[in-house]
C-alpha cells in the first residue's frame, strides 16, 4: 500500500467488529511508532496505557458513560484501545532522565555536548513556565504529534482505527491511578477491523480543495 493510498482510505471507524483481535506483530509496529514520535527538544512529555484485554477495554470503558456513552462500544468491541497520555508536569526527574537515556544511547560526544542539550532543553522548559506559562498546552501539542504518527501508522498497516477526544478525563484518569503517577490522559485510539455497521465507511471522504488550504509561495 502506498501513502496515497493509506490517506485515502482511512477514515473514523464508527463500529468494531467484536471479539477479533489485531495479529501482535502489527501492534508491536505501532509501539514503536509511538516510541519513535517526534517531541520538541526531545521533551518525550508522554505515557501509553495499552488496553489489549476485556478487563483492559472496560476500565477504559469506564470514562465512556453520560455524555459519551455513544463511544463505549468503540472501546469495548476494538481490538486494541490506546489511551495517549501527558505528563501532569515537566520535572527535574523527568528532564535528567531523558538526558540520561540520550547519552546511554550515544547521542553526545563529548561533555559540553550533554551540558549544552541540558541547558537547551531546559530554557525552552523555563519559557514555557514562566513566559508563556503554556506547559500543560504544550505538552499536549508533542502527544497529538504522537496521535498523528499512530494513525498514519496503522493506515498504512490496513488497520482501522477511532481517535476519540469524547469521553470523560478525569474518570479515566481515577480508573487508570494516572495521577498519581503523575499523567493524566489526553486522547483515546481504539485500533481493530471494523465491522458491517460500520457506516462511515461506504461515504466518499471530505475535504476543502486543494486551492483552498495551500498557498505556495
Amino acid at each position: 500500500m502506498t501513502l496515497n493510498d493509506a490517506v485515502a482510505r482511512r477514515h473514523t471507524v464508527k463500529a468494531f467488529a467484536s471479539g477479533k483481535s489485531l495479529p501482535q506483530e502489527e501492534i508491536e509496529t505501532l509501539l514503536n511508532v509511538l516510541r519513535n514520535s517526534p517531541s520538541s527538544v526531545n521533551s518525550q512529555p508522554w505515557h501509553f496505557v495499552v488496553a489489549s484485554t476485556p478487563e483492559g477495554r472496560e476500565q477504559i470503558a469506564q470514562s465512556t458513560t453520560g455524555a459519551f456513552v455513544y463511544n463505549g462500544p468503540k472501546v469495548l468491541n476494538a481490538s486494541h484501545v490506546i489511551a495517549l497520555c501527558m505528563r501532569t508536569d515537566l520535572d527535574d526527574a523527568h528532564l535528567q532522565n531523558v538526558l540520561a537515556q540520550e547519552e546511554q544511547d550515544g547521542r553526545f560526544a563529548k561533555p559540553e555536548g550533554k551540558a549544552g542539550q541540558d541547558k537547551s532543553r531546559r530554557g525552552y522548559v523555563d519559557m514555557h513556565r514562566y513566559e508563556q506559562r503554556d506547559i500543560p498546552q504544550w505538552m499536549e501539542k508533542q502527544v497529538y504529534l504522537a496521535l498523528g504518527g499512530l494513525l498514519l501508522g496503522a493506515a498504512m498497516l490496513g488497520i482501522d482505527a477511532t481517535p476519540m477526544e469524547g469521553f470523560d478525563q478525569r474518570a479515566l484518569d481515577q480508573a487508570l491511578g494516572l495521577r498519581e503517577k503523575g499523567f493524566t490522559s489526553v486522547v483515546l485510539v481504539s485500533l481493530g477491523y471494523r465491522s458491517e455497521e460500520d457506516f462511515n465507511a461506504a461515504l466518499p471522504k471530505s475535504r476543502l480543495p486543494r486551492e483552498e488550504i495551500f498557498t505556495f509561495i
